[in-house]
């Protein structure tokens, strides 16, 4: 089957090409995002093949019906850009990747705690340019502090075990609870308890209308003044502004971000020679405590092989006509962070 993927790079071609190599699938690359001006670059494929900041609004998926598209393939588990119900309506198959490695973003959002804490990425800085000093690079130690997991789905539990090592108490949230979390002493409590007695708070929750500005100017008032947020799910759970506002008020020790809600316009290209035309992140930087990253948590060679790999077996599924976990309807929208 001949797929046009789009927002392809060089690692997104060795992927489906490597995952392709004992099928006989036709994959065209374009580094274009797709969008309602972009779909006539499908004209007369299948099937499209699309990433976090691609959009698949009504519009869109209009547009690549017209175009002859009958398969929407996702390489990643979020679907957050994808109007499901126009999906359904028109016909069109939409099919993701439901879990490539867990262990990939819960080992990054450790990575980021312990840089956050710590200042290495300052300390690296300083000692580029000779300065050996210790001001301002104080931290504090991991071991007996509490730690609050919203979100204990696959890389919420994966982040929960690789935390519980550092000799943490370990509070959870989510509308579902998790005996694999319990057993090893993972404590479930409202979301007030949570943010109020966390030392450190970690999303790992899908946005939804119910997740969406999730972490809002109420409940960022709940947590502690000295605490750190640590966002790698996706960035509409938090509300930048109030975010932003926070921080002016010195409300939180650090805040450690891999996802942004408006990242669609910015991550994923090279901005270098450019003005970043947004004032909401250009603020975000100027904060010494804000440690940001392009949502590279997901980003490691068994994550992407997983990936490739699931995204031809959906392919195969759909030619065959085969039920499959990863399609997903309508219904899928209220879907719970017990799921990713």
């Amino acid at each position: 089957m001949r797929v046009l993927v789009y927002s392809a790079n060089e690692y997104t071609k060795d992927m489906l090409l490597t995952a392709n190599a004992n099928n006989e699938h036709q994959f065209d690359f374009t580094e274009t995002r797709l969008e309602a001006q972009t779909t006539i670059l499908a004209d007369q494929y299948p099937a499209v093949c699309c990433f976090v900041d691609d959009s698949l609004n009504g519009l869109v998926l209009q547009h690549l019906k017209n175009h002859g598209v009958k398969l929407v393939l996702l390489r990643c588990t979020g679907f957050n850009n994808v109007d499901l119900r126009a999906a359904q309506e028109l016909g069109l198959r939409v099919m993701r990747v439901v879990s490539y490695s867990p262990h990939s973003v819960a080992e990054f959002t450790v990575g980021m705690i312990l840089n956050l804490n710590r200042k290495i990425h300052r300390a690296y800085n300083r000692v580029r340019e000779g300065n050996f000093l210790l001001d301002g690079l104080l931290g504090f130690d991991l071991f007996g502090k509490t730690v609050g997991i919203i979100g204990t789905g696959k890389i919420g539990t994966a982040f929960a075990h690789i935390i519980k090592g550092f000799g943490c108490h370990l509070l959870a949230y989510d509308v579902v609870t998790r005996s694999e979390c319990e057993e090893i002493g993972v404590y479930y409590t409202d979301l007030s308890s949570l943010l109020n007695q966390s030392d450190i708070v970690s999303l790992h929750l899908p946005l939804t209308p119910d997740s969406f500005h999730m972490i809002n100017q109420s409940t960022l008032s709940k947590m502690k003044k000295t605490a750190l947020l640590i966002n790698t799910s996706r960035g509409g759970i938090i509300n930048t502004g109030d975010l932003v506002k926070a921080l002016k008020q010195y409300h939180l020790a650090g805040v450690g971000l891999d996802v942004y809600e408006e990242e669609s316009h910015l991550f994923y290209q090279d901005m270098r020679d450019q003005i970043i035309d947004d004032d909401t992140f250009s603020r975000l930087l100027t904060f010494p405590n804000v440690l940001l990253t392009g949502h590279q948590a997901f980003f490691t060679q068994e994550a992407l092989q997983q990936i490739g790999k699931t995204t031809i077996d959906n392919l195969n599924d759909f030619i065959h006509q085969r039920d499959s976990k990863n399609s997903l309807k309508a219904e899928d929208i209220i879907v719970s962070s017990s799921k990713g």
